[in-house]
């Protein structure tokens, strides 16, 4: 489990066009800034019933259906129920990692396969954080709303067009207020 440092970010924001206090922000705002569970040593994951049940409709109910947002020892359990019943989905219908990318995004981030890209993932934070870059520069446009400091639109992209309303069902901030607060730590 390797840590991600600041060169890191720095070296991949400056390959890629990106501010660094902006990708600090991004980094900070989708995992808190860990890669790895401090307890377990396990990659960082958010399991998500809903797009299991598109890759793998004919899997029945189970613990995969029960998981608790933001518990990593709930989204394990009902992610390796779903790995049990149906890998390749289960992998696609979670997202890992710093930058939190759906292993559905694997061909988008350079990967032949997804359980190629959650390899990759497992090594190290840079190599999470390369993935989330490799993901943001594929999307043109999150990408230029990084470049622009778009708050709004960073979160349009990344999150859907959603994203505020889920931010008051779940009780939190909007990802654009926090993108803009973590940015502004890191300027």
């Amino acid at each position: 489990m390797k840590k991600l440092t600041n060169n890191d970010v720095s070296d991949l924001a400056c390959q890629n066009g990106i501010e660094y206090a902006a990708l600090k922000a991004f980094i900070e705002v989708e995992s808190g800034g860990r890669g790895f569970d401090p307890v377990t040593g396990k990659i960082i994951i958010q399991f998500e019933p809903s797009w299991f049940r598109k890759k793998a409709p004919y899997a029945p109910t189970g613990k995969w259906s029960l998981n608790g947002v933001e518990r990593q020892s709930k989204e394990w359990i009902a992610f390796n129920d779903a790995f049990y019943k149906d890998p390749d989905a289960a992998m696609q219908a979670t997202s890992i990692g710093l930058m939190q990318v759906m292993g559905f995004n694997y061909s988008m981030v350079g990967f032949k396969t997804v359980g190629e890209m959650w390899d990759f993932a497992k090594v190290s934070e840079r190599n999470q954080l390369d993935l989330g870059v490799r993901f943001i520069v594929a999307n043109r446009k999150l990408h230029n709303a990084l470049i622009k400091k778009d708050w709004h639109l960073v979160a349009y992209y990344y999150n859907g067009e959603k994203y505020r309303e889920m931010a008051k069902i779940w009780g939190r901030e909007p990802y654009d207020i926090s993108m803009q607060k973590a940015y502004n730590k890191y300027i």
